[in-house]
């Protein structure tokens, strides 16, 4: 058995695999444990004895450096091995890992492979995503979602057998179901998000440190995504639970920028049955009856972290004008790609800019606009600001700060 991205802190689980004379290969790239578990091999480039240089891996990225090193080994050529890069890349840039050092090859070379891929499944999903250019915010934005949503929804084998097949008829097919996936992972979020706020506002958690809120039968599948913009909207960690009718709440967290959520998990042990992940993102499970216990211990972790000292900084790289945006000013900042986690599109600031027309988008969930200098006028998208739309008027004057991109949705230009 071999693990793909998960398995550092299955100790229990391999012991039980062992006992039963399965073999196991663990390849992940989360924090370890104290213990490792007792498998075959465990490859992780977080382990504290690793000697790898670069600690930033993704899943598929530890992955696909055992593939390479099995194919050095047997002496293959280069290409039967890199001829997967757009789906490692695929990987990488969806698993928000800094793209960096060696993510930063996987995804250059990964999205030139995926421009010309063989692959008919990613060629359809790309296709039906509306995006004209592949580049790596196509990939976070349209490619990926979709992928996720069928793991999200418990039919992680669609996404598998859309990238395996070579059936026209069947990949089209599947296209369509992967659509449809993220379609009903869209509303599944939006009422999950919309039942965790009403409970952090009538219990006024947003009062504290951090938040951790529970429900029944929330999707296990979606709540991380919820957990990430409960995050971003009160800037304070968060962990969502699920309970289900055993009692049992399994769910996900994430954090904000200097509080390390695994190592304050790890000082919550007595009160939760297990966890993995990372500093920035967990999934842990808590019994009900240990709920408000675990609660309060976090909180209190999270109070002497002084959370509230942690401000939200926009790093902005330069100030600019209206007038001195052009077509091949915004062509030149190609050369910095691929852009993610670590290597950010250029972020820039427009000063003292006239709303000249604003409006929701989405049913509410994004906020699109037109901005205008003297007798020059941009389009502007504030994406999950849909709730400004009420707060400001044609004719206001505001700051910007955004980052600059040549529209190609949809085709247009």
């Amino acid at each position: 058995m071999i693990t793909v991205d998960c398995g550092i802190s299955a100790v229990e689980e391999i012991a039980y695999a062992n006992s039963l004379g399965i073999e196991t290969i663990v390849t992940d790239h989360h924090e370890p444990g104290n213990e490792l578990p007792k498998a075959l091999a465990v490859i992780d480039n977080k382990r504290k004895d690793s000697q790898y240089p670069f600690r930033e891996l993704a899943g598929v990225g530890v992955v696909f450096k055992v593939i390479q090193a099995i194919g050095i080994q047997l002496g293959l050529k280069e290409e039967e091995y890199l001829k997967y890069l757009d789906i490692v890349c695929v990987g990488t840039i969806s698993d928000i890992v800094p793209l960096v050092n060696e993510n930063r090859v996987i995804a250059k070379l990964g999205l030139m492979l995926i421009r010309q891929t063989k692959n008919i499944g990613l060629r359809s999903i790309i296709h039906s995503s509306g995006y004209g250019k592949i580049d790596s915010n196509s990939i976070s934005f349209g490619i990926a979602p979709r992928i996720n949503a069928c793991g999200r929804m418990g039919k992680a084998e669609e996404a598998l057998e859309l990238l395996l097949s070579k059936n026209y008829h069947k990949v089209n097919e599947l296209t369509q179901r992967l659509n449809e996936h993220n379609r009903i992972r869209q509303e599944t979020e939006k009422n999950i998000f919309e039942n965790a706020v009403k409970q952090i506002e009538e219990e006024h958690l947003k009062e504290g440190n951090s938040i951790i809120v529970g429900g029944k039968n929330w999707h296990h599948g979606v709540i991380g995504i919820v957990s990430s913009k409960i995050t971003e909207m009160y800037f304070k960690p968060s962990i969502l639970l699920s309970f289900e009718e055993n009692g049992v709440g399994k769910g996900s967290g994430r954090s904000i920028p200097g509080f390390d959520l695994h190592d304050a998990l790890m000082q919550c042990m007595d009160t939760i049955e297990k966890f993995g992940g990372h500093s920035m993102a967990v999934g842990i499970t808590v019994k009900k009856e240990n709920f408000l216990k675990f609660r309060e211990k976090f909180e209190k972790i999270a109070e002497e972290a002084h959370i509230e000292e942690i401000i939200p900084v926009i790093q902005v790289d330069s100030k600019i004008e209206i007038k001195d945006i052009n077509k091949d000013m915004v062509e030149s900042l190609k050369q910095l790609e691929p852009f993610g986690e670590g290597n950010r599109m250029p972020v820039f600031v427009f000063k003292n800019l006239k709303i000249d027309s604003i409006r929701a988008l989405s049913e509410g969930k994004h906020l699109k606009l037109t901005l205008k200098d003297n007798s020059t006028i941009i389009n502007a998208i504030g994406f999950n600001l849909g709730n400004l739309a009420e707060e400001y008027r044609i004719g206001d004057k505001i700051d910007v700060v955004g980052v600059l991109e040549i529209n190609s949705f949809n085709r247009s230009r």
